[in-house]
């Protein structure tokens, strides 16, 4: 096989590495690539244990006795429903941890750029420097929202895109991070999400009541006080407290969510936005956002991650034509990535480079392996603030190497 068709098999089915094997957020990729996890998986391992200990706690020590308390049989069904109530439990919370959220793909290039920088020098025989504009307007339901450029994802998000910090990937519809998931919350996996929290808070009240009912079927068996028949099943006790305090975090979940659902917002959306201080332009009423949620079909993934690389996807970049990101020279801070606003002195870091890279190329070799027009007599200071001397030439101090690191040791 000759190397074009080499190269096209391996862009088309061949030989070429998966999508996966390149991806560049930080995703956790299962069964080549089928499943789709955060960075943080391994708390659902912790989330896991969460569901799973108590409900074999309540098998084994409530249900259990239950079945030979209840008449006619009935005792056996509370076991099989705690425990489809915990498989089901489980599912929900794989689909929501293991599916893509709705990652948008990251482009190979940034977008066209539309306008010049004004504010830029242009020499003689130079082209100008073309600057994004670092946000863009969208019309949604005849009101006007702000989309923002994603200088790691080189796109405008879409809107209610937001970038996650710890997968490091642009998500749709993005609500939040959730670390008890281990994986970002957005428009392909918020349904799952939602139906986990709510079916976790079920599962803590179904415990919860039928602990209840062991303690009271022991009260009225043995004729003694409450406080006595609580001291007889410990286990009861302890899966009262727990679910107890579960319940106020899972169920005020569930109502915190049934909440936005209803006015169709995302959590980041209602810490960010304040929708009560301004109009939603994504409210359609409570049922039709109801609907939304629950009743639409969810989108296919943008991503195939088992799909081969494509062959020249990064070999050949687009010329820039002087391109600049539109967060060059202004301070860095964005609150979706989490980043500290970060100076960016743009004019200053070019000299520095353009002076080190001149100087560099105008040193020559002896044939002692000295260095010639190197200054001896320039310190570390002088080179860390941009390698200049007196004149604005640029020198090199023999034997070190432009981090003041010395060279050949």
């Amino acid at each position: 096989m000759n190397g074009a068709n080499a190269g096209a098999g391996a862009g088309a089915g061949g030989d070429g590495p998966l999508v996966y094997q390149r991806w560049k957020g930080n995703n956790v990729f299962v069964l080549q690539g089928r499943f789709v996890f955060g960075p943080d998986a391994r708390s659902l391992y912790v989330t896991m244990f969460l569901i799973i200990a108590p409900v074999s706690i309540f098998c084994v020590f409530v249900a259990r006795e239950l079945m030979n308390n209840f008449s006619y049989g009935l005792g056996l069904p509370v076991m099989v429903a705690a425990v489809v109530f915990a498989a089901y439990d489980l599912s929900l919370l794989l689909l929501t941890s293991g599916r893509d959220p709705g990652i948008i793909p990251r482009s190979a290039h940034p977008p066209e750029p539309e306008s010049l920088d004004g504010n830029a020098e242009v020499g003689a025989n130079q082209t100008p420097p073309l600057r994004l504009p670092r946000v863009k307007d969208v019309v949604v339901n005849g009101i006007t929202v702000k989309t923002k450029y994603c200088d790691t994802c080189m796109l405008y998000r879409p809107p209610r895109c937001s970038h996650c910090s710890i997968c490091n990937n642009c998500v749709e519809r993005f609500d939040h991070h959730c670390p008890w998931v281990g994986q970002c919350i957005g428009l392909r996996n918020y349904r799952f999400f939602y139906m986990f929290v709510f079916s976790t808070t079920l599962l803590c009240l179904y415990v919860f009541g039928f602990c209840w009912v062991y303690i009271v079927k022991i009260r009225n068996a043995e004729q003694i006080t409450i406080w006595k028949a609580m001291a007889k099943t410990p286990a009861s006790i302890a899966l009262v407290i727990y679910t107890f305090i579960a319940v106020w975090f899972v169920g005020g979940l569930s109502v915190f969510h049934l909440y936005l659902m209803s006015t169709n917002q995302t959590t980041y959306e209602n810490f960010r936005y304040r929708y009560d201080q301004r109009a939603n332009p994504y409210n359609r009423g409570i049922v039709e956002n109801i609907k939304e949620i629950f009743f639409t079909a969810i989108p296919p993934s943008r991503n195939n991650f088992r799909a081969r690389v494509p062959q020249d996807q990064g070999l050949r970049p687009r010329p820039t034509n002087g391109f600049m990101s539109p967060n060059m020279g202004r301070a860095v801070g964005d609150i979706e990535m989490g980043r500290k606003p970060v100076a960016w002195d743009e004019p200053r870091m070019a000299a520095e480079i353009g002076d080190l890279g001149t100087g560099l190329s105008n040193m020559l070799e002896d044939k002692d392996g000295r260095f010639r027009n190197a200054s001896p007599d320039l310190s570390r200071d002088a080179l860390a603030i941009g390698g200049l001397d007196d004149q604005g030439s640029s020198v090199m101090n023999p034997g070190r190497t432009s981090w003041g690191v010395e060279a050949g040791r």
